[in-house]
């Protein structure tokens, strides 16, 4: 059971139950952090630690580490729009008053 909630700033978020909550962000950080970690050893691999000249850069193997990166980043920022109804409303919704002071 999941509800979409749009706010002013055109961001939706998905309020999930608790346990799924956890399960996709356990699975969505971990993927991201081995798919950026992945992506860098690629083109660590492709440019033969930074010291091979233009001419010798291995471009397609370059390319899917920058890609393998970009994949990375894109999950961890989808995974960040589950919540839970027990986490309240969002930071950027104005009709919650600031207790900050």
């Amino acid at each position: 059971m999941t509800n979409d909630q749009t706010g002013d700033n055109g961001r939706r978020d998905v309020v999930v139950p608790v346990r799924v909550y956890k399960t996709v962000t356990v699975f969505s950080t971990l993927f991201a952090i081995l798919a950026v970690v992945g992506g860098f050893i690629l083109v660590d691999v492709a440019t033969n630690r930074a010291s091979a000249p233009v001419s010798e850069i291995d471009a397609p193997v370059a390319i899917a580490g920058i890609g393998l990166i970009l994949v990375g980043t894109v999950v961890y920022a989808f995974s960040t729009r589950f919540r839970t109804e027990e986490m309240g409303k969002s930071k950027d919704d104005a009709a919650e008053p600031s207790d900050n002071g």
